[in-house]
């Protein structure tokens, strides 16, 4: 058993309560701006994908279930921020993608995510960040490995 002061033992709930306190920061950012997390997550994900996402798998990325995106992709709809089409391959599914408003909407939260994340960072050196994004790929990869690869559970 590792020791309660080894780091080891300390990552797992210094990196979740620093992962809650970067989110709650980017959040009030964007509160600020008029965004909420429920709409604007959706649209970046849409943007990092290229879009053409069935309501399930942009779920998955957002990391809600399925029901409760829907409301959200309705007022998102209803905004002109994104539009959903059917899916020619399975007539049940809609695929969403962004509209041009959407593309500008996400231009936005760049923008306001670019001046939080200069801010928060400030103390590291463009070499440290990437250095620490290696490290994060390491443990996603890891993750990825130990639940049978991306978004599936592993055999038991």
């Amino acid at each position: 058993m590792v020791s309660p002061s080894h780091p080891r033992a300390r990552f797992g709930i210094t990196f979740s309560l620093l992962a809650r306190r970067w989110r709650r920061s980017i959040e009030a950012h964007l509160a600020a701006s008029g965004l909420t997390d429920a709409t604007w997550m959706p649209l970046v994900h849409l943007k990092e994908t290229g879009g053409g996402l069935t309501q399930k798998d942009l779920a998955t990325l957002v990391g809600v279930d399925s029901s409760s995106l829907v409301r959200v992709l309705d007022i998102l709809e209803r905004e002109g921020l994104i539009q959903r089409r059917r899916d020619e391959r399975d007539g049940r599914a809609r695929l969403i993608s962004l509209t041009p408003k959407g593309e500008d909407q996400v231009g936005v939260i760049r923008k306001v995510l670019g001046v939080v994340e200069e801010t928060i960072l400030a103390d590291l050196s463009d070499g440290e960040v990437g250095a620490l994004l290696q490290q994060f790929e390491v443990i996603d990869r890891r993750l990825s490995d130990l639940e049978g690869g991306p978004g599936r559970k592993a055999e038991a």
